[in-house]
């Protein structure tokens, strides 16, 4: 879908800082992102802080797609991290055997649900730092779980993330970290809880890997990949 209305390109004015696009442009992309999803989520399905977790450690270098075929089985018996402890690694890995490096994620998470239960009485916890420190759980996956259940205005760079950030010229960056951190920056505060998910969903479904369809592009006119991909004839 293109943007109607209100959406004229912005490259003159003063660069937004990390970014290769100015400040206006930047307001203008978020603005429109908002304008045509006000309420985007995650397309993982979870129940919870603790099956959220469970389900963004399982999506790691795997489609949301996958893990969500796999989870509704796994989170009918084993929902906590007690349950699954009692469920063990061996039986974990064949509920989870369909997704991308199966077996080191359910010992990641056999060891994340007992790190859960000996130090935070069994609760996700809501600090970046005592997440970081769970088996299996990276950046990343923190910004996630910070963001979707306790509400932080945190941002989580994914492959789809990284690429539209660097493509468009809105966040370039050699590293996830370098991207998120100049989004950070220049992502208006009222935009900012949500911005991540409208770059993942950009991604995903518009700013495609191999080939952007660029025809369809609600901020085409702000971009800066060249040359743009053409419809379909």
């Amino acid at each position: 879908m293109r943007a109607t209305g209100g959406g004229r390109a912005t490259r003159k004015g003063k660069r937004a800082p990390g970014s290769r696009l100015t400040q206006e442009a930047v307001d203008e992309i978020f603005r429109r992102f908002h304008a045509a999803d006000p309420h985007p989520k995650t397309e993982l399905d979870y129940r919870d802080p603790f099956t959220l977790l469970v389900a963004v450690v399982l999506s790691a270098q795997a489609t949301d797609a996958s893990v969500n075929r796999a989870t509704p089985e796994l989170f009918r018996i084993a929902d906590t991290p007690e349950k699954l402890v009692a469920l063990g690694e061996a039986a974990l890995t064949a509920k989870i055997k369909t997704i991308g490096l199966y077996r080191s994620k359910a010992k990641n998470l056999i060891a994340l649900s007992k790190a859960l239960l000996e130090e935070h009485d069994g609760k996700v916890p809501e600090s970046r730092e005592a997440l970081e420190s769970l088996p299996g759980v990276g950046r990343k996956t923190a910004n996630v779980v910070l963001n979707v259940a306790f509400g932080a205005n945190t941002i989580a760079i994914d492959t789809h993330a990284f690429r539209v950030a660097n493509r468009t010229g809105l966040a370039p960056g050699k590293t996830p970290l370098q991207v998120e951190e100049t989004l950070n920056r220049i992502v208006p505060d009222r935009y900012k809880h949500n911005a991540h998910h409208w770059l993942i969903l950009h991604g995903r479904y518009v700013c495609k890997a191999r080939k952007p369809e660029c025809f369809r592009c609600l901020i085409a006119d702000l971009c800066l990949f060249k040359p743009k991909t053409a419809a379909p004839a």
